[in-house]
């Protein structure tokens, strides 16, 4: 007999993976949209259809917003454990294929979040997921990162902090995806991510990660199909749990977190 406790867990998980598809099929819905738009712009009634097209936009905006983001908690429900975020712009970056790969794959590498509620550091799998580092080596010295809003806490089922999109709403990415690697972690037993673990966000299919990552500050039950690249160090643990101990904006275990959760600064340093 399933228990509540795994009923639980299991609509977690679903609800999880439903969220990823919806967002692929989204981004689907926009390219083959401006695929047409590009096709229109051609025709002689050219102010017609700046009109139409600038009307489309406005209304997807509005469903993206509601579809993608998660509303904000009262400014009295919850004290802001966090720090004004540093000065500067989320860059807008894109790439078509992924990165060569440049770095050593016998090196050790860390990943450095410098963020508005403390530092987080990751000790990467450089060998275990020689892809995965490069493309965040690559992304971190573009300044990728930097600037960007940790968009998605869960507390509910499976217990993440989800970063890496520049958008900030869960569906944005770098213009070009990477291979899942090291899915036979010898840390992912009995179908659990443990808590400390880096892994890739993807859109539910193989091989869709893009720059989006979850931090694991909870033992987490899920499917090994999320790279896992990263070990975050107790320094870091301590201030992952401290934004999710404020908790999330919907109350329902899914939402954005109630802490201000920006990346001032994303360093990949090889030691």
């Amino acid at each position: 007999m399933v228990s509540q406790e795994q009923r639980r867990r299991q609509l977690a998980r679903e609800k999880f993976l439903r969220q990823q598809q919806r967002r692929t099929e989204s981004r689907r819905r926009a390219r083959v949209r401006n695929s047409v738009i590009a096709s229109v712009l051609g025709v002689v009634v050219i102010g017609s259809v700046v009109s139409y097209v600038t009307g489309v936009f406005k209304n997807d905006d509005k469903a993206n917003a509601s579809s993608d983001t998660t509303p904000s908690a009262s400014p009295s429900a919850v004290k802001d454990p966090c720090e004004k975020a540093a000065a500067g712009k989320v860059k807008s970056l894109s790439w078509k294929k992924e990165p060569a790969m440049t770095i050593d794959k016998s090196a050790t590498y860390s990943l450095d979040l410098s963020t508005t509620c403390g530092e987080i550091d990751i000790a990467l799998k450089t060998a275990a997921a020689p892809h995965t580092v490069n493309s965040f080596d690559f992304l971190a010295s573009k300044g990728y990162f930097d600037h960007t809003k940790c968009h998605r806490l869960t507390t509910s089922g499976i217990y993440v902090l989800q970063c890496g999109d520049p958008k900030g709403t869960g569906s944005g990415g770098p213009g070009y995806t990477i291979p899942d690697e090291n899915l036979k972690d010898k840390s992912l037993k009995g179908g659990i991510y443990p808590a400390g673990t880096v892994a890739m966000a993807n859109t539910g299919t193989a091989h869709t990660g893009g720059s989006q990552f979850f931090l694991v500050y909870q033992d987490s039950t899920l499917p090994a199909s999320y790279t896992p690249f990263g070990t975050i160090s107790s320094a870091g643990m301590k201030v992952l749990k401290k934004i999710a101990a404020a908790g999330e904006s919907t109350g329902q275990g899914d939402g954005a977190p109630n802490a201000t959760v920006v990346i001032n600064k994303a360093t990949v340093t090889k030691s």
